[in-house]
């Protein structure tokens, strides 16, 4: 998680939403990573699970990521979270919780649903820290709109 925490702050030095996330192998190896870019390249879609994700099955050289963990600094959306579904991520583990767009637990849970796959799913892993870097984020964004 230190490391999805080290791929938010890219994020956000770039003005994007601080969320990093990455996609580690069954033997530990990270295949995947990502941050936040949907400014950058004005992509709605350009969410850190789903570069994460397309790097790793792009390393590996398939769709498939059994086995596989993605580690991400917050709660996944709803669009996130099939993305997981869909690549087969065996594991989800993240940090904050979003009260607006979680569909792990937050706001909706994807993952009880009657879905072909559902990953294991652990939360609040370095959430304290998760959460201040978004907090601080949003809380400079609006003191620079003054």
């Amino acid at each position: 998680m230190l490391k999805a925490l080290a791929l938010a702050e890219k994020a956000a030095e770039l003005g994007e939403v601080p969320v990093g996330a990455l996609v580690v192998s069954p033997d530990g190896e990270v295949i995947g990573e990502g941050y936040n870019l949907r400014e950058t390249t004005q992509s709605p879609i350009a969410h850190a699970e789903v570069i994460a994700i397309e790097q790793a099955a792009k390393r590996l050289g398939q769709w498939r990521l059994s086995g596989c963990t993605l580690y991400v600094t917050l709660e996944p959306c709803p669009m996130c979270a099939g993305a997981i579904m869909n690549s087969r991520l065996k594991r989800v583990v993240y940090g904050a919780f979003d009260d607006k767009n979680g569909a792990c637990a937050s706001v909706v849970c994807l993952f009880e649903e009657r879905f072909t796959h559902i990953p294991y799913v652990r939360s609040r892993v370095l959430m304290d820290r998760c959460g201040e870097v978004l907090t601080d984020f949003f809380r400079e964004l609006r003191g620079s709109d003054k």
